[in-house]
């Protein structure tokens, strides 16, 4: 009797210790911003605004991920790889993903089967900044994107992305972009305005300051929370005329 309620009371225990490393795994898993190796951002929104989930047959055929399975996109993939967090990059991830629905509905889109085209050339306005965001997201490259495999080039992404030097958006455009699915031909146009989201009228003081060193470490602060007070209108809350899309018809 005393060896079976021995055995008993240890997987009781065990049991009870199962529970509570199941329970602190997954704190864990939920919060990974905070582990150990992971990067740590100042700003909450990064991780919870719109995700984009784009399907990529390429990664599949790779063996980087199961069939069916996607690639997820965050606001926070945007700022890691351009470095920082400014309305050019909350311009690029939202026009991305207001651009995707358009074509693709309730669909998932698939990387690798989208072409852009920018109005302007690479060095219009913020341009440069914006192509490399959608490239992240949609596979769309120029000439130094992927030249696929084989002969036939399968799943090629360069020159999926081009600039039309010729045509030049609207003056009041921050930047202006057409969607193209190679599927089925159909086009979406969008035009991004970020002078339609205001700045606080702080900014005018602290951007000199803080471009010159002569900012102190409170104004340095109150600058950056303006700055991504602003980032933050543009990806959860745009207001009207910030993102304008259409759907074009040839």
């Amino acid at each position: 009797m005393k060896n079976r309620f021995c055995q008993t009371g240890s997987l009781k225990g065990f049991i009870a210790w199962l529970g509570i490393a199941l329970i602190t795994g997954s704190v864990a898993i939920q919060n990974p911003v905070n582990a150990e190796g992971q990067t740590k951002y100042s700003r909450d929104f990064f991780d919870t605004g719109e995700l984009i989930k784009m399907k990529d047959p390429l990664a599949s055929m790779l063996g980087a991920m199961d069939k069916g399975d996607v690639f997820v996109y965050t606001y926070a993939d945007a700022v890691k790889f351009a470095g920082h967090s400014c309305p050019a990059v909350a311009g690029a991830y939202k026009s991305t993903q207001m651009a995707l629905k358009a074509l693709y509905g309730n669909e998932i889109p698939v990387r690798g089967n989208i072409r852009v085209t920018f109005k302007g050339g690479v060095d219009y306005k913020v341009n440069g900044p914006i192509s490399q965001i959608v490239t992240m997201i949609t596979g769309a490259a120029a000439e130094s994107g992927f030249r696929g495999f084989g002969p036939a080039g399968k799943h090629e992404r360069r020159n999926l992305m081009t600039f039309d030097q010729e045509h030049t958006p609207e003056p009041i455009a921050t930047c202006a972009m057409t969607f193209q699915r190679t599927d089925t031909g159909k086009k979406a146009e969008i035009m991004y305005c970020v002078d339609h989201v205001p700045s606080n009228e702080r900014m005018d003081k602290l951007i000199p300051l803080a471009l010159s060193g002569k900012a102190s470490e409170d104004e340095l602060k109150e600058f950056g929370n303006l700055w991504q007070e602003r980032v933050k209108t543009i990806l959860l809350n745009p207001p009207e005329g910030a993102f304008i899309v259409k759907e074009v018809k040839e």
